[in-house]
């Protein structure tokens, strides 16, 4: 992740509260991954509850319904992205400059089991998917939707897999409470398939009567 440079403590001090203001959504704006406050306070060394309350009012002036963006609170820190509301405007607009970032039927369908049954091997995957995904795997290893979390102990042991940050962050959620439905999963923009819907709702359906009886 970008660094926030250090600021010195005497110019910032000298500082209005506005220029503070302005360092802060700067800050933002230019790191790919969520900034958390007290990131961003010793980055600055100003006192937490003071880079609080700007981040608080950042929140709420981005919340305002003339601005395309908002700065949210995300897996644990701040990020500044479009607005629900724009995203399927934006999506049309992108998709006219370059081709979609897409997952395939079967790694959107593993990414559902891993989210939902973490940790877990990929045996266990196979099981409950009955198809190999030995290739899937490896896909969603490299775009960092998954990472190793330890072997299981059992004969074996197995590497057991979970999702990443880079998950949250990607699907747009603060922790995995945020997780919907695997019905709901295929709509979660960024990796939904746009000529295979129909598919990826067959897909999660059966995926979530398998994990239903899997837990009976």
């Amino acid at each position: 992740m970008e660094e926030v440079e250090q600021v010195q403590a005497p110019l910032l001090a000298q500082e209005s509260p506005a220029a503070l203001k302005a360092v802060i959504e700067a800050a933002i704006y230019i790191t790919d991954e969520p900034l958390t406050a007290e990131q961003i306070a010793a980055a600055l060394e100003q006192p937490l509850d003071r880079v609080t309350e700007i981040l608080s009012q950042l929140v709420t002036e981005y919340a305002a319904p003339d601005r395309g963006l908002s700065i949210r609170e995300l897996a644990g820190g701040y990020k500044m992205s479009t607005k629900a509301e724009h995203h399927e405007s934006i999506r049309q607009f992108v998709k006219k400059l370059q081709p979609p970032l897409k997952l395939s039927l079967a790694a959107l369908e593993t990414l559902a089991v891993i989210a939902y049954k973490q940790p877990i091997t990929a045996p266990e995957v196979l099981e409950i998917r009955g198809v190999q995904g030995a290739g899937v795997l490896k896909t969603l290893l490299d775009r960092k939707l998954i990472a190793a979390a330890g072997r299981k102990n059992v004969l074996g042991k197995p590497i057991m897999y979970k999702t990443t940050r880079e998950f949250l962050i990607q699907f747009g959620l603060s922790s995995l409470a945020e997780l919907p439905t695997l019905k709901e999963f295929e709509e979660l923009g960024r990796f939904a398939l746009a000529d295979s819907q129909s598919e990826v709702a067959a897909a999660a359906s059966a995926a979530e009567t398998t994990s239903q009886a899997s837990d009976a």
